[in-house]
């Protein structure tokens, strides 16, 4: 669906109807997610109407359902919501969706840096060209690949081209991390962003990414649904008096997953406040100061016990950033922010 303004005139013309049909009555309206963003859901509800958007994986669907009309589906949609058996997914505010879109394009910058690396050593190691230095992508190290001569000059080229695109790119990572972190400390969400920040491992660009990706934490009622909407939780197949437990279901967000899992890997060492840690926990409340403390001293204890039993790397990583992510749900309890308008907030459903 394109984005138009004749598109909203024909969609405030069909609430009109509706409006004048049922004058009464509160108008409910329900469609499904889909790339087109929420502008849908954010007109509807400025004009004083219920509107829920529903993933279309949390559709119930019957087994040999063949037949799908866009009738049918309204159809099936009304019914599912009269019967309560949908899922209003979490809407974010335009504000939070533009932090979140910088935070996510900054990802994508990081992914396009790491493949133009790779497609640069890919090249040295077809032409057996290895660096003897100790540290990959170093000053030193760069210095290096600029004095090389391939010994075609085509493959030189290639070497020049890729050198060129990896500080292009270095550059963009730059641009977004400066532009994301002047945007951070004008965002609602900044106090809980630096709240969040007294974890260790968890620095301002991954809080950022974290809370741009969840939103209002404190829309879960216990921090069990935050670990089972992030996909840390176990998939289980139970039957009777048998249990069966599985793998971790990675439902829900996959990026804000990735980040926690990535930072889990800080708690291998003893329990320590270092000196960049220390700076940030400066001028934050002591209540969110004991929390953080007391969230270093279990995890590191527990990355250790299991390391000791020989658990899997990836599980013990998996273990520590499904606590990690208990603790954020803590120290957002105790973050104080600026109420959002009601009217923007109507018929918010929390995930």
């Amino acid at each position: 669906m394109v984005v138009s303004p004749s598109s909203k005139v024909l969609l405030k013309k069909l609430l009109r109807q509706f409006e004048s049909k049922y004058p009464e009555a509160t108008l409910h309206v329900v469609y499904e997610a889909g790339p087109c963003g929420y502008w849908i859901y954010r007109l509807i509800t400025s004009l004083g109407h219920c509107c829920y958007v529903v993933a279309p994986s949390l559709i119930p669907k019957k087994s040999g359902e063949r037949v799908k009309t866009d009738r049918r589906d309204s159809l099936k949609l009304v019914k599912l919501l009269t019967s309560e058996d949908l899922t209003p997914i979490y809407v974010p505010e335009p504000e939070d969706e533009a932090v979140r879109d910088l935070s996510r394009a900054r990802g994508v910058a990081i992914k396009d840096l790491k493949q133009a690396k790779q497609q640069l050593k890919s090249l040295l190691l077809r032409n057996n060209i290895r660096y003897e230095g100790t540290a990959d992508w170093s000053k030193k190290h760069l210095r290096w690949l600029t004095e090389l001569v391939l010994p075609h000059p085509a493959q030189h080229i290639v070497l020049q081209e890729q050198l060129q695109t990896i500080e292009e790119r270095i550059h963009r990572l730059e641009r977004l991390d400066n532009e994301l972190t002047h945007q951070v400390h004008q965002w609602r969400y900044y106090p809980v962003v630096k709240a969040i920040q007294a974890m260790r491992g968890v620095r301002l660009l991954v809080a950022v990414g974290v809370v741009a990706e969840l939103g209002d934490l404190n829309r879960f009622d216990h921090p069990r649904k935050l670990m089972a909407y992030l996909g840390l939780v176990a998939s289980e197949h139970s039957s009777g008096g048998k249990r069966r437990q599985g793998g971790i279901t990675k439902c829900g967000n996959g990026r804000a997953r990735r980040l926690l899992i990535e930072d889990a890997h800080s708690y291998r060492y003893p329990a320590n406040v270092s000196a960049e840690l220390q700076r940030r926990l400066e001028g934050l409340p002591k209540d969110i100061v004991d929390i953080a403390w007391k969230a270093q001293l279990r995890l590191c204890r527990r990355y250790q016990r299991m390391s000791q039993r020989g658990k899997h790397l990836n599980l013990i990583v998996t273990a520590i950033a499904r606590e990690m992510a208990a603790y954020m749900w803590a120290i957002s309890r105790e973050v104080q922010l600026t109420p959002v308008n009601p009217k923007l907030r109507l018929s918010r459903v929390p995930a």
